[in-house]
């Protein structure tokens, strides 16, 4: 570990290689689990307000689920979490014609219907972040699921910090993202 400003960054985001490898995965992630996709306090109001942009991109099962329990919900942890369907996908997926997973929300943004491109917790997987009161954790969330992603991203030499570059400066912003760099080669 090390810290970065106010977080707490697990050497793991830059020793280990991950690239989403959807063809052998086919978007589990947001599929199993036992939860729905983390969301912060201030994207509650976003979902609320993009739904009525984004129920085109649904299924009507999403749909279903989001109209009865609401665009986010509490989960078990007393965190908010994006619904599900029979407490099983992301209320938000959409599936292609072979069966893969993708993000209705996604779909949308990359249309231009909207402009937020999806919660940053799932645009930052396998990257996983928790607040604390003084610091937040930046670790590296591993899930049997996407052994296929860390293969591929060893073939193609993909740290897992590269990868989910954009979504890094998203939360963190480019100063921080460039220290991290630095750290990263020093490390390396």
């Amino acid at each position: 570990m090390f810290q970065l400003g106010k977080t707490i960054v697990s050497e793991d985001i830059i020793e280990k290689d991950f690239v989403c490898n959807l063809t052998a995965c086919r978007g589990a992630c947001c599929i199993d689990g036992n939860a729905g996709a983390p969301i912060e306090d201030s994207e509650t109001e976003i979902l609320v307000d993009i739904y009525s942009k984004v129920k085109p991109f649904l299924r009507q099962e999403g749909i279903d689920a989001i109209e009865e329990q609401g665009a986010f919900v509490k989960g078990e942890d007393g965190e908010w979490e994006t619904p599900l369907v029979d407490n099983s996908e992301c209320a938000y997926v959409t599936f292609t014609k072979n069966g893969t997973a993708k993000c209705g929300i996604e779909e949308a943004y990359e249309q231009g219907v909207i402009k937020w491109k999806k919660p940053v917790s799932c645009h930052l997987y396998p990257v996983r972040v928790r607040e604390y009161t003084e610091l937040t954790a930046v670790n590296y969330h591993k899930w049997q699921i996407c052994d296929p992603a860390c293969a591929l991203g060893e073939e193609l030499q993909v740290p897992i910090y590269k990868f989910v570059k954009e979504a890094l400066i998203r939360k963190f912003g480019t100063d921080w993202y460039a220290e991290l760099e630095q750290v990263a080669s020093e490390h390396r």
